[in-house]
């Protein structure tokens, strides 16, 4: 069985805003409440994280998330990998290192930002973030099933989404070069960032999105990563068939 839970969808700024009274960030719809970017893919049993938000504790707390097989990251910014500390829990409860995958520039950022994670051992497990890191430059095999980096653009960051048989998770991404596109061929299952209506400079606004939706084709496609300038329900009711809003613990089955 093949699913995925997001654990947040907002921006980097999370929702509300600090500061902020737009109808979104002070919306009752608990829809509108998005922590930063960050999903889990349920493969049978196992559990795979898709990056560490800074709200990981609350996130994991929220979804009753208490296992965690391995770490995908998409790329280095910090509400992304802001939560990595929290890793240290997953390891006292695995009573091991937990199997971390990322790209050769993301494992730099890992190491320089969190050096005390790869200083010597404790004698005990929960101390601190205890991780087996890994670095991929293509496809690799994980649990049964190949995992395919997806390169997208963002800014002038390279980022990877992830694809899983007939899932993919893209995040972060303004542009999608043609090779990428290519790698989403046939997918069922897309999850596609969409920052807001207007354009911006290093994210996907909703008609770039939606653009690339007519020409991967998936099944359904889940919307992630949106602003404050997103209420939920006005893209809900303006979104085409079978292109859903995603929301905090919103969980998908392939």
């Amino acid at each position: 069985m093949l699913g995925l839970t997001f654990l947040g969808t907002g921006t980097s700024n999370g929702i509300p805003v600090i500061g902020c009274r737009c109808r979104t960030c002070t919306s009752v719809d608990p829809r509108d409440r998005r922590t930063r970017c960050s999903a889990v893919l349920h493969l049978s049993d196992r559990n795979l994280l898709i990056d560490t938000a800074p709200e990981l504790r609350l996130q994991a707390i929220a979804v009753g998330l208490s296992r965690l097989d391995a770490v995908l990251f998409t790329h280095a910014h910090a509400d992304h990998v802001g939560g990595f500390d929290d890793l240290r829990q997953f390891n006292y409860l695995r009573q091991a290192p937990v199997p971390v995958f990322a790209d050769p520039h993301t494992a730099r950022e890992l190491r320089t930002r969190f050096g005390y994670a790869f200083s010597e051992p404790l004698p005990f497990y929960g101390g601190k973030p205890d991780i087996e890191l890994h670095e991929f430059t293509g496809p690799f095999e994980l649990f049964g099933c190949q995992i395919v980096p997806i390169p997208v653009r963002h800014g002038n960051w390279t980022v990877y989404g992830f694809r899983c048989g007939p899932l993919a998770y893209v995040t972060d991404a303004k542009t999608i070069p043609a090779s990428s596109l290519e790698l989403l061929s046939g997918v069922e299952v897309l999850v596609l960032n969409a920052l807001r209506d207007r354009p911006h400079p290093t994210h996907l606004s909703l008609a770039e999105a939606l653009a690339i939706v007519e020409r991967v084709r998936p099944r359904r496609t889940y919307l992630t990563h949106v602003s404050h300038e997103v209420l939920h329900t006005d893209w809900s009711e303006r979104l085409p068939k079978q292109v859903f809003l995603a929301y905090d613990g919103l969980q998908v089955w392939v």
